[in-house]
């Protein structure tokens, strides 16, 4: 039954990164709730995720061959500061982490429901251009959290790339994957040297989001994103609200 819910799990997960983002706010809870040691399942969750990026990104190749030139860059940023958030997760005590999950999920949902507007707004915002070296060092805050925690990122990033004049959504959201999956990349690899990925239950998520991302991503042009956005942001607000009161 356990493997039943973790692989539909990680099915959800692959298909919201890439439709709406938002998967690790089903996989890290869904983790925890099997009484998994917090920083154990924040590093499940990543591991068990990342495979669906990738597909994703497969999935987007021909928005990506649009961006390349703009990709080097924000890739070299996101690869550093997943190390450095990787790193201080695992300096994080236990206790502490366990303590500051209400807040990081309050703070990416917060980030999730207002991200939209966030993009919108600065999208009208034509007189206004964020250079490349800002928009790197803006990125290397944002994969130092992704690497640490992750859950908005994604939201986070779309609102960088906005602000260097990119306007198309769906090449956007290529390149926000792309840096997604540096992101992880590090850190996983960071994760499995330490020895901190439960395997079983990340391999069983992994087999969902694998599917859930690639699949998800061919046909996010024609799913409804306002839905798919309105169940995440229910979702991420109910689990934020138990965890405050747990």
């Amino acid at each position: 039954m356990d493997s039943i819910l973790l692989f539909s799990v990680g099915t959800l997960a692959g298909v919201l990164n890439s439709v709406a983002g938002g998967g690790s706010f089903f996989t890290f809870p869904a983790l925890l709730l099997t009484g998994m040691n917090p920083i154990v399942a924040n590093a499940t969750s990543t591991m068990a995720v990342w495979p669906g990026s990738v597909a994703s990104v497969f999935a987007y190749r021909s928005e990506v061959g649009k961006i390349k030139h703009r990709v080097p860059g924000f890739v070299v940023s996101s690869l550093t500061g997943g190390i450095i958030g990787s790193l201080i997760l695992l300096k994080t005590p236990e206790q502490t982490f366990s303590g500051l999950i209400p807040y990081l999920l309050l703070f990416a949902t917060i980030l999730f429901i207002c991200g939209g507007k966030i993009n919108q707004f600065l999208r009208n915002k034509h007189s206004f251009r964020l250079g490349n070296f800002p928009a790197w060092c803006l990125q290397l805050c944002i994969a130092i959290y992704g690497g640490y925690f992750g859950a908005g990122a994604g939201i986070v990033m779309l609102a960088m790339l906005a602000l260097t004049g990119m306007e198309d959504i769906h090449e956007m959201n290529a390149i926000k994957t792309i840096l997604g999956v540096s992101i992880n990349a590090v850190a996983v690899t960071i994760f499995i040297i330490a020895g901190i990925i439960a395997w079983q239950p990340a391999l069983t998520m992994m087999g969902g989001a694998i599917a859930g991302g690639y699949f998800g991503a061919i046909y996010a042009k024609k799913l409804p994103q306002k839905v798919v956005r309105g169940f995440v942001i229910f979702s991420a607000s109910a689990m934020t609200i138990y965890f405050f009161i747990r």
